[in-house]
This record gives C-alpha cells, structure tokens and sequence, in this order.
C-alpha cells in the first residue's frame, strides 16, 4: 500500500475513533475481490479512498470495459459514490484530471454521484452499472443493495433499454 494512503486510513481511523484494523474491514465488506489487480482499476479505487476517506461510498466500473465490449478510443467508466455531505461540483474533476489513471492505454473517465432515495426509481448511469456494471469497493453495501432494487425494476419492466443511434440508453417507463 502507498505510504500516503496509509497516512491518510491511519487519520480517518482516527478521526472516526475506530483502529485502523476496524475502518479497512468496514471499508472491505463486500469489496474488492479480483479486480482490484487490475492495476488501473486499484489505482482509481486507491485514489477515491485518499482523496474522500470515509465520505467515499464505493466505486464501480461500468461501459464498454464492463462489459468486455471495447473498442478502438474507448474508454473505461468509473463511477465514484460519495456521501450526501460531499457537494457534487466541477471542482471534484478537476480533482481527478489532475493526475488522471489509464487502464491499457485507455483512459479511465470517471464520474461522481450521491446514491440515489431507495423509493425512487432511477434509470441512467443507476440501470446501466446495475446490470453491466463491476463493483470494485462497497463499503458498506449500499451501492451493491440499490443496484439489486434497480435490477428488480428491470425485470419488473419500470425500467427499459433503449438504443437511439447505435447509442444505448436507460429511461424509467412511468416517467416516460
């Protein structure tokens, strides 16, 4: 582990009065697993863990990459799950393209979200990570749980795929 990283789990332990030992198995449920040697992909799980500590959520890859269907120029998708308290802003990208990570040359393009309320159905980036998404760390589960709900809308048919110019996409079928 990168000795800054350790600084920085070493403090959020701290901070929130559990040992070390404590906040990494809180912060492993459900975590990684195989994918974290993927190199860019540990890297990127690595650098969310640094710069949010315990604001962090989880992070998932999801696209093309995901799904094993890359292509020349593309690109893999990281989603990072923040907590509520962390205002989405551009100044979170510009965080990231400081020091951007690329995965076989191909550049790892990231985007950053609040979990969405458990009664609302959502489509979008929610539906496709759900169903062809890889969830690199969860915390604490919640991103894998309402992944769970947001497949059981698909089956349920509240949420559909549709493909518009060779391009896919998710709509929730009630607010159609």
């Amino acid at each position: 582990m990168a000795p800054e990283l350790h600084r920085r789990l070493r403090a959020a332990a701290q901070r929130d009065g559990l040992s070390l030992n404590e906040l990494c198995s809180r912060r492993l449920a459900g975590g990684p697993g195989p994918v974290e040697q993927i190199e860019g992909l540990r890297e990127a799980v690595e650098w969310a863990l640094g710069t949010f500590e315990t604001r962090l959520v989880a992070v998932a890859a999801f696209g093309s990459w995901a799904r094993g269907e890359t292509a020349d120029g593309s690109d893999v998708d990281v989603l990072v799950v923040l907590e509520r308290r962390v205002r989405l802003s551009r100044s979170l990208y510009r965080k990231w393209d400081q020091a951007p990570l690329a995965l076989g040359g191909r550049a790892i393009d990231v985007s950053f979200a609040h979990l969405p309320p458990v009664e609302e159905t959502v489509a979008g980036i929610w539906a496709e990570v759900a169903v062809d998404g890889v969830v690199l760390l969860d915390v604490d589960l919640r991103l894998s749980r309402r992944l769970v709900r947001v497949r059981h809308d698909v089956v349920e048919g509240r949420i559909v795929r549709r493909t518009a110019h060779g391009q896919g996409y998710w709509i929730d079928v009630q607010a159609a």
